[in-house]
């Protein structure tokens, strides 16, 4: 399943936020969304996943959602937001638990994401035994066991240190070589989005527009720390965004 936005445009009463935005999300890749504070990036995804609706143009789904998905969209935050009661395997089972599946398929699809995200050995841990990276990965976990079209994900690895960061980035990109998944990935992060990003929409100061799009070929498995290619196109992407990051973070101060 595709997703487009065609000429979306949204202000919150006198304050113009996004400004004809048209974009398309193909199947099957991640596509970053960076740009300066406040530039509409976290509203954008509310629009894609249904949390709102734009005051002006729409947002399409075209295609079917993969087989079996019991939830086309679905999102992964920046806080965990796990059950603290409920162990692991709880979490995840708890988004499936009003989808009338059978048991025996519940703990199929349990026991499928806990080992894609390495987390087989946890499933009877409780969120508060577990580092911030592991509760994050049962966030992804949960995530995934609805089947989603698409993996909405608002700034997943910003509450994580960066040693976890780097971890959790080589956890995604796994996921996405051993089964690839469609995602819009916000993130104020240069250095996640040209990590995990076959594309990178930047968008411009309040009101938020489309400046640019850099697309990053190397292949997801061939990307890492260091590579200087991809250090190169972080530049890129800086240099597209330093003068109205600068500009932004001072409007932010002032009011």
């Amino acid at each position: 399943m595709d997703l487009k936005l065609k000429n979306i445009s949204h202000s919150y009463g006198a304050v113009e936020v996004l400004k004809d935005i048209s974009l398309d999300i193909p199947q099957g890749q991640i596509i970053c969304l960076v740009g300066p504070s406040g530039c509409g990036k976290s509203t954008l995804l509310r629009f894609l996943g249904g949390l709102e609706r734009p005051n002006s143009g729409e947002v399409l789904q075209v295609g079917n959602p993969p087989p079996g998905s019991l939830n086309p969209l679905t999102y992964v935050f920046q806080h965990f937001a796990l059950l603290p009661w409920r162990t692991v395997e709880g979490n995840i089972r708890l988004v499936l638990e009003d989808h009338g599946i059978s048991r025996r398929e519940m703990e199929e699809i349990v026991t499928d994401v806990l080992d894609r995200t390495r987390l087989s050995d946890f499933r009877k841990a409780l969120p508060k035994q577990l580092s911030g990276g592991m509760r994050q990965r049962v966030a992804i976990s949960r995530a995934l066991a609805v089947r989603p079209a698409v993996m909405l994900m608002d700034e997943p690895l910003s509450a994580l240190d960066s040693q976890t960061r780097e971890l959790l980035m080589d956890d995604l990109i796994s996921l996405w070589t051993r089964q690839p998944f469609t995602s819009v990935y916000v993130t104020h992060n240069l250095n996640e989005a040209v990590r995990l990003g076959h594309r990178v929409v930047v968008l411009s100061r309040r009101p938020g527009q489309i400046r640019a799009i850099v697309d990053i070929d190397i292949p997801l498995s061939d990307r890492h720390l260091g590579d200087p290619v991809l250090e190169e196109k972080q530049k890129q992407l800086w240099d597209l965004m330093r003068d109205e990051a600068m500009a932004a973070d001072k409007e932010l101060v002032n009011v």
